[in-house]
């Protein structure tokens, strides 16, 4: 689950905030601020300030039926496409596909990343070349409103940070999920609040997902996770 271990920090412009922090979820509170002072300090030849605290490369490719909100910074080569909406508080990364009525909000794209349609990615993190399948959404909010907590149960042995209930306690009554490089994520599958994907792992399609999932995994029908390597068609 530490951000070391799920992300490579060269694939986003988010570097010098994830840096800060040992896990993802702790980053979150924070973008907002970092995306206004990062922004404040981008080149004018590579980057041109739209409305109140956006940020668009000259380079990348915005819908005009797009609805864009800051504070945002939209990098090198980024493509947004018809009727995506973005609420605020995100950064999408270069060559990241925003696609059609997809919706962000307090989100960090990194580099590649894909979510192309009808996604909705709230209070996330997606790692390098991760992608969502088609209406495949992050919960950010439980049903009763409490505080997030990431599940960990099956994998606690592997965890120094988890108590006897075998829960991270996150502190923040918002949190979707953190996906780490080169996760995909099958259609119409839902993360529920506080899932943590580790990197090169992989959702089945129609999946209801909770907790933490560690790298190299396959997420199969029924919640049923098993490793890569044990993995037999």
């Amino acid at each position: 689950m530490l951000i070391k271990e799920m992300y490579d920090l060269t694939k986003t412009i988010a570097a010098p905030l994830m840096e800060k922090y040992d896990y993802p979820w702790e980053v979150l509170p924070h973008i907002e601020e970092f995306i206004i002072e990062l922004g404040n300090t981008l080149s004018e030849d590579e980057y041109e300030k739209k409305g109140e605290n956006i940020w668009i490369a000259k380079t990348a490719k915005v819908a005009p039926t797009a609805c864009l909100n800051g504070p945002l910074i939209i990098c090198d080569g980024a493509e947004i496409r018809h009727c995506a909406f973005i609420r605020g508080k995100a950064i999408v990364g270069r060559n990241a596909v925003v696609g059609n009525s997809t919706e962000l909000k307090n989100d960090i794209l990194f580099d590649n990343v894909q979510v192309p349609h009808y996604n909705y990615v709230g209070d996330s993190i997606l790692g390098y070349r991760s992608h969502m399948g088609a209406g495949s959404i992050t919960s950010n909010v439980k049903s009763d409103k409490t505080l997030v907590t990431i599940k960990a149960d099956l994998y606690a042995g592997e965890l120094d940070i988890i108590g006897d209930n075998k829960r991270i306690e996150t502190g923040l009554k918002k949190m979707g999920a953190a996906l780490g490089d080169y996760v995909e994520v099958g259609c119409n599958s839902v993360l529920n609040p506080g899932t943590v994907i580790g990197r090169h792992s992989n959702v089945y399609p129609v999946s209801c997902v909770r907790g933490y999932i560690p790298e190299n995994s396959i997420v199969k029908t029924g919640g049923v996770v098993v490793k890569k390597s044990e993995f037999i068609v």
